[in-house]
């Protein structure tokens, strides 16, 4: 078994290999890394002073017990209980009915202690022709296949040897690895000054997933926001290349390398769901923002309590952003709105004006209306504004209605004018990380098949999904509805679910307001406001921001979009299903219709 390492962090467990593992039931015994989870497992059971042990009537302190004892598991493998007994001495206790009963229990719970792991393969290679990422699928099936497939089938003819019976009823539940990451080193585009703390530290080229995966990272709430700072966070850093891999994230037209800590390789991973995977041509040409999503603490409290941070590197044309490595921290809104925050500035940089909204494309069906009506629909708000949840009421009740919904943007992206003078919209993610709670009921499990789901237990459980492609992100659409996403107010007479503004001062107002009634997604409560509801890069970039959002509203009026706010009311109590599903059919109405919004003075 060509493993190099099992680690164990916090209820992650996590292989590294660099060939096939696995290819019998004997070589798994005999391998380091099922002695290591036996003494694991044994470490566990004697610190919770667990009466299993006793049962078993052995200590399994020495390496000589511990070795009868594998001993004992190997003949188990391949033998009925009353054979081993015969030859081996030492599996003489098993003719004790009540020891042999306890010693089936030992192993159950073996099987259930290493699959109450959140379990993680990482298969190094090295470049050239037979690298693994020229051949990921004979890699994944020689490796994460491979290893479900022989601890299933040990752990099944153990027991069946020990209680001399076959279950009637077989569950095949994930026994491997949930997840199987092919890293490589990769010569890239890094200036070399970063080149020198980060040069040494793999790709991810590939990535396994056996969904639904499930995860409970540190902590489910954002907190504060993110600080601009005058001095670079990486160049002093210290990073064990071993205990870092690079996810080299297309995020809308621009390549981000994000280097994460093996401690937050769940949420690592989970990023394969939101951003597509750079090529290894864009890894060449280099990165346009690097952030380190795990930094030594001890380095990075210069920086004060709070210590999320990022740096514009003027003289090498980058962005640079840094969080530490704390369980504050291991929320995947940390490492997405972080990447999100670097995705902003660029583009404000490069003169397009950076949205925090859900874009859709909406094609209507003929028969229903003229045939081939379209729209593209951009909605703005602050998390937990409804906006991802309105356009999925869309998907959901609008089958009868919609020819084809292609989503262009779930939660940030970017706005510029043509040289017609239109708006063009683009995107960033090609998933989406939405709150359980806001979905339309039975949504989540139709997409099991593809979901990643964070925290199902506790407040502010999320799912990430896939529901973009990057082509459809990068295509650019013209805009027909641009539209502030209003979660906390009643709708009325004076208040109308759709409401169009009438000009570009009053729409600026509405939305650099930024006002949204805050759902526990991060640590506010009540109604916050937050300049335009996008607290990643605006802000600490207002001058330039300002200017490019006058620019653009002036251009929506002139050009004929429809600018105006839609209350979908997912911040009021008992609304949240079917306020954003009421929001979503008002909006149809009106597009099937070719219709006026309402204007309120």
């Amino acid at each position: 078994m060509a493993v190099k390492q099992i680690l164990r962090q916090g209820r992650q467990i996590i292989i590294t290999t660099d060939g096939k593992i696995c290819e019998s039931q004997r070589e798994l015994l005999h391998s380091e890394a099922f002695d290591e989870l036996l003494n694991l497992y044994l470490t566990d059971l004697r610190r919770d002073e667990s009466p299993m042990l006793a049962g078993l009537g052995l200590g399994l302190e020495s390496d000589r017990e511990r070795r009868l004892f594998l001993n004992i598991l190997k003949a188990l493998s391949e033998h009925p209980v009353a054979q081993v007994v015969s030859l081996l001495p030492a599996a003489g206790f098993l003719a004790d009915p009540l020891r042999c009963q306890a010693f089936h229990e030992f192993v159950e719970k073996l099987y259930d202690y290493w699959r109450s792991f959140d379990r993680y393969m990482v298969l190094f290679s090295e470049p050239g022709p037979n690298c693994m990422d020229q051949r990921p699928h004979r890699a994944f099936n020689e490796t994460l296949v491979s290893l479900a497939h022989q601890v299933r089938s040990l752990y099944r003819n153990i027991c069946e040897n020990i209680t001399g019976s076959h279950p009637r009823v077989y569950r095949h539940v994930a026994a491997g690895c949930k997840v199987g990451i092919i890293a490589v080193p990769k010569v890239s585009g890094l200036p070399a000054c970063y080149a020198k703390v980060l040069g040494e530290i793999p790709f991810i080229r590939q990535i396994w997933i056996a969904p639904p995966l499930i995860i409970d990272p540190p902590t489910n709430k954002r907190a504060g926001q993110f600080q601009r700072i005058q001095d670079n966070p990486l160049l002093d850093l210290v990073l064990p290349a071993e205990d870092f891999l690079c996810y080299p994230a297309q995020v809308g037209p621009l390549v981000v390398f994000i280097y994460f800590h093996q401690r937050f390789i769940g949420l690592g991973s989970s990023v394969a769901n939101l951003f597509e995977l750079a090529t290894d041509e864009q890894i060449c040409a280099g990165p346009d923002a690097v952030y380190v999503f795990g930094a030594p603490p001890e380095q990075m409290s210069q920086f004060g309590d709070l210590p999320t941070v990022f740096f514009d590197d003027d003289a090498h044309g980058l962005l640079v952003a840094a969080v530490p490595l704390e369980d504050r921290f291991g929320y995947f809104g940390y490492l997405k709105k972080m990447t999100l925050t670097l995705h902003n500035v660029i583009m404000m940089k490069r003169g397009r004006l950076p949205f925090h909204g859900a874009m859709a494309h909406i094609s209507l069906k003929g028969g229903f209306v003229k045939s081939g009506l379209e729209a593209n629909i951009l909605l703005v708000g602050d998390t937990a504004a409804g906006k991802s949840e309105t356009l999925e009421a869309f998907r959901i009740f609008g089958e009868t209605f919609i020819r084809e919904m292609r989503i262009v943007a779930d939660d940030m992206g970017s706005i510029e004018i043509d040289e017609a003078g239109r708006l063009i919209a683009y995107g960033t993610e090609i998933g989406a990380f939405i709150r359980l709670d806001d979905l339309q009921q039975g949504y989540a499990f139709d997409q099991i098949d593809r979901a990643i789901i964070m925290s199902p237990q506790k407040v502010n459980a999320r799912v990430v999904l896939p529901v973009a492609t990057i082509e459809d992100v990068l295509k650019g659409y013209p805009l027909d509805y641009l539209l502030y996403a209003n979660n906390y107010e009643e709708v009325d007479q004076e208040h109308p679910i759709l409401e169009q503004f009438t000009s570009p001062a009053q729409a600026l107002n509405v939305f650099r307001e930024g006002a949204v009634m805050a759902k526990g997604t991060t640590t506010s409560t009540g109604l916050v406001h937050s300049y335009f509801a996008n607290i990643f890069g605006p802000p600490q970039y207002k001058e330039l921001h300002e200017n490019l959002a006058g620019r653009v509203f002036e251009a929506a009026f002139r050009s004929g979009v429809k600018v105006g706010q839609l209350r979908t009311r997912l911040g009021i109590p008992g609304y949240e299903a079917s306020g954003p599903e009421k929001a979503a059919r008002a909006l149809l109405r009106i597009i099937a219709t070719v219709g006026k919004i309402k204007q309120v003075p």
